[in-house]
């Protein structure tokens, strides 16, 4: 009976890995200051850049930083709290919201929430929604370099999962410089942007 319960396990484990290898592996990577990148492995990475617009999720705030994920199908929406390095308190909030969220124009996106409890130093601090998704994960930060972040990879049922692909988010916050999405060349962004939309189109068509 053990070896049938072992071997079943290992065929359980042999299958998800088999699964999750089949998958597009996708890097996103954010910061609070509207700095990110998108990659499709193993082509290189094209720039992401997050801009104040109003939240239509769940007690959105009509001001959040927004980055548009350039077209990702079936994104699941919710919240991933994230809590300061060694503590229990909310240092962050992802938000995921689905095309369609609030209006029929309105595209796939994730919001950065940051605290703004002793003071607003990056774009992202702006305090938290009002209202939640009832989907939410809680993940810790963790200190690394000149500030703290953390990496999430969610499952088939956790706030930010994109059907068909394997999605890794990159996410810095608490840095100790302040760069300026300003400065990055804006033609260079949507140039980006666009090849990141095509990229997602083309892999859900395979």
């Amino acid at each position: 009976m053990r070896t049938f319960v072992y071997s079943a396990l290992l065929a359980l484990g042999l299958a998800a890995s088999a699964s999750a290898a089949a998958l597009t592996p996708v890097l996103i990577t954010v910061d609070e200051n509207g700095n990110g990148t998108i990659q499709f492995t193993p082509e290189p990475a094209s720039p992401l850049l997050g801009v104040m617009q109003a939240d239509p999720g769940p007690g959105g705030l009509a001001s959040a930083l927004t980055y548009n994920l350039q077209g990702p199908p079936s994104l699941v929406a919710g919240d991933v709290f994230m809590t300061d390095p060694g503590e229990d308190s909310t240092s962050d909030i992802i938000r995921f919201n689905p095309a369609g969220t609030g209006s029929a124009d309105y595209e796939a996106s994730l919001v950065f929430y940051s605290d703004n409890s002793a003071g607003v130093t990056a774009l992202a601090d702006t305090g938290f929604p009002t209202s939640f998704y009832t989907n939410t994960v809680t993940i810790p930060e963790v200190v690394s370099g000149g500030g703290s972040g953390a990496v999430y990879t969610p499952n088939s049922s956790q706030p930010g999962y994109v059907t068909g692909f394997l999605v890794t988010y990159d996410i810095t916050s608490d840095t100790s410089a302040v760069p300026e999405p300003a400065s990055i060349s804006l033609i260079a962004l949507a140039g980006g942007a666009l090849l990141a939309g095509k990229r997602w189109i083309k892999r859900v068509n395979r």
